[in-house]
């Protein structure tokens, strides 16, 4: 089985959470992306802090398929240093794993 993974993004508004989370699911390189409700975010940028309002996405997928969802990710995101995190997913109902796998194989070439 191939090893599941847990991505985390935040994105500037929903219309760019949901047009992320379309594609990736679209092209197979997530299985289930689940848009969150909006977040207050603080952080430095450039040497001040910053505020504001995110949408995150939590993105369900495999390594194998990371690289080609994390440049996905950065060709969407308005950002040029868009949040994208990966964490491994250390147990689950086997099933659902299962089933991840499955749909974030390539489509097969005709």
């Amino acid at each position: 089985m191939s090893e599941p993974l847990l991505i985390l993004t935040n994105c500037p508004d929903e219309a760019t959470a949901d047009r992320i989370a379309r594609t990736l699911v679209e092209q197979r390189l997530a299985a289930c992306v689940n848009r969150l409700a909006a977040v207050h975010s603080i952080y430095r940028w450039h040497g001040a802090i910053e505020q504001a309002s995110e949408v995150p996405i939590f993105i369900k997928t495999t390594r194998e398929r990371y690289p080609e969802l994390e440049a996905a990710i950065r060709a969407l995101h308005p950002h040029s240093v868009p949040e994208i995190i990966a964490l491994p997913i250390a147990a689950g109902y086997a099933p659902y794993l299962r089933w991840v796998e499955d749909e974030t194989q390539p489509p097969l070439l005709a």
